[in-house]
């Protein structure tokens, strides 16, 4: 599905029909497979994505595919777009396993995708973990798991700290864990600020520190 007149339209439609992969265009990414073709079973787990930086601005799949899946089977590649038909500059290639992803990280960082135009690839931060703030003090761990499970999916864990001048209350704010990041990022987008409360209490949400969970051999190359 694409969009009529985008001028690299003819080159993505014969990489469609090289590849069998579908592509779809939804809140302001288009995206590239997810699954693959004849792909049976769950999405790949923790490790498999790799972010992709300093993507010239009409630089399409066409390009950035037959590029990357020389290093492993893609499963999704999610290219950031803006209004006017450009790419933003960067984008998230998903392999089918950990170990295609580390090789994409390894050999494709500062891969010349054009003459003088290195890419910049390295371990996509896998975030499960959103922040929630503004809860009633008075909650426990138990309600507030029970009250983000009704409003949001896929809810994993609550961590809750206690104040340090009453144990019996919270600090006002917990992190929520998620069972993938897609599932962290569609909840933190459905509590976006105003649109939901808890307790009839306004709460600010936003993404918990990330763990950084990458081999250090991949890390030195990287950086």
């Amino acid at each position: 599905m694409m969009d009529n007149g985008a001028p690299n339209e003819r080159a993505l439609l014969s990489l469609m029909e090289r590849t069998g992969y579908s592509m779809i265009q939804e809140n302001g990414q288009r995206k590239y497979g997810g699954p693959p073709p004849g792909w049976d079973g769950s999405p790949p787990g923790k490790g498999c994505e790799v972010f992709v930086g300093k993507i010239p601005r009409d630089c399409f799949e066409d390009e950035l595919v037959p590029a990357f899946e020389t290093v492993g089977k893609i499963y999704e590649m999610r290219l950031m777009m803006d209004f006017s038909g450009s790419n933003r500059g960067y984008a998230f290639v998903m392999y089918c396993s950990k170990d295609e992803a580390m090789k994409a990280v390894r050999e494709m960082n500062n891969f010349e995708i054009r003459r003088g135009r290195l890419l910049g690839v390295c371990p996509s931060v896998d975030n499960c973990r959103l922040f929630v703030g503004g809860i009633p003090k008075n909650k426990h761990k138990e309600e507030i798991m029970a009250e983000m499970k009704k409003v949001t999916d896929g809810v994993t864990d609550v961590i809750v700290y206690p104040s340090a001048m009453d144990k019996a209350k919270n600090r006002g704010f917990a992190f929520v864990e998620y069972e993938s990041h897609r599932t962290a990022a569609m909840a933190r987008r459905k509590l976006i600020p105003g649109r939901i409360q808890l307790w009839g209490h306004q709460i600010a949400v936003d993404w918990a520190e990330p763990e950084q969970d990458v081999d250090d051999d991949v890390m030195n190359k990287v950086w």
